[in-house]
């Protein structure tokens, strides 16, 4: 079932697909469950938590926290939208996914990067001017602007995402019905399709290219601003005590960039030269690793937040 055809023969639009997880480990990608299954398992109770603690918590209700609950929903959303799929298949076998599904799962699997990506690029911005400006803080970064953010980096990713599903859907037949992947990636579909594919690969490319090149610029650009700042200051204290409000977002840059980075030159300029599991299997960690380990990072370095996970965990020995 999992074969594929003849390399001359074509199919209609197929009702469904069927991924195979990581192509050439055969069972052995059975034993990946228990990497990939604890990595989605810490993304569910760490985003969890964090939403919760700042939806009870009215002291953690302020700009910064409201955005880390944004980065929260949307590691939420990542996760969930590959993690039940790819842990099924390495478990199960190849599995099938309906068609719909395929282009659903691709949507918001490339929609919830590109919102994750702009998060990161917002909180730059709010270090920056809590850094740079810090008695304008307040005016300059509130609630309500946080949310028109959110809101505008939702429908910029609707936007520009749109376009991946319905480049594929005008196509009308198809080589083969089997995605030699864990997940419906745009790239691993359009691998399949008869026609010509230019408009999806540079739409791809230049999709990649803009949204991550603009956003890790504007990231760079308030950093740069943060280090002025910074390096201004009289004492070394003063310089660690404000790098330090940055830290924890420095280590979530890095856990979502260096990974996607990788994976991206590896797929772009190592495609004959690294084999392709290593490509899907860096392409899977990409998008679970950051969602895992976000929460970790703010949980270990926030003092609020670890102050407040402290609180109710104390509260509830104390009950007991």
């Amino acid at each position: 079932m999992a074969e594929g055809p003849h390399p001359n023969s074509t199919f209609p639009r197929p009702t469904f697909f069927i991924l195979t997880g990581i192509p050439g480990l055969g069972g052995t990608q059975t034993w990946l469950t228990l990497v990939f299954g604890p990595m989605y398992l810490l993304a569910l109770l760490g985003n969890g938590t964090l939403l919760a603690l700042v939806q009870i918590d009215s002291t953690l209700q302020q700009p910064m926290f409201l955005l880390l609950a944004t980065l929260a929903a949307t590691d939420l959303g990542l996760a969930t939208s590959i993690a039940p799929g790819l842990l099924a298949v390495m478990w199960l076998g190849p599995r099938p996914v309906p068609y719909g599904v395929c282009l659903a799962q691709m949507f918001f699997v490339h929609a919830l990067t590109a919102v994750e990506s702009g998060v990161l690029l917002a909180m730059a911005c709010d270090r920056a001017v809590a850094v740079g400006r810090p008695l304008h803080y307040p005016l300059l970064i509130t609630k309500a602007r946080v949310g028109y953010a959110a809101l505008a980096l939702a429908l910029k990713a609707v936007a520009i995402v749109v376009p991946f599903p319905l480049l594929v859907a005008r196509f009308e037949y198809f080589r083969a019905k089997t995605i030699d992947h864990a997940y419906c990636a745009h790239m691993a579909v359009v691998e399949l399709v008869v026609g010509n594919t230019q408009a999806n690969n540079l739409y791809g490319l230049a999709l990649s290219l803009a949204v991550s090149g603009i956003d890790i610029l504007g990231i760079a650009g308030s950093y740069g601003l943060i280090a002025h700042t910074v390096l201004r200051l009289p004492t070394w204290e003063a310089r660690a005590k404000a790098f330090g409000t940055c830290s924890s977002h420095i280590c979530v840059i890095l856990a979502f960039y260096v990974p996607g980075l990788f994976s991206y030159l590896t797929h772009r300029f190592g495609r004959h030269t690294i084999p392709k599991p290593v490509h899907i299997l860096l392409s899977n960690i990409y998008l679970l690793l950051p969602p895992a380990l976000n929460p970790l990072i703010y949980g270990v370095r926030t003092k609020q937040i670890r102050d407040r996970l402290l609180e109710t965990f104390t509260f509830r020995k104390s009950q007991l």
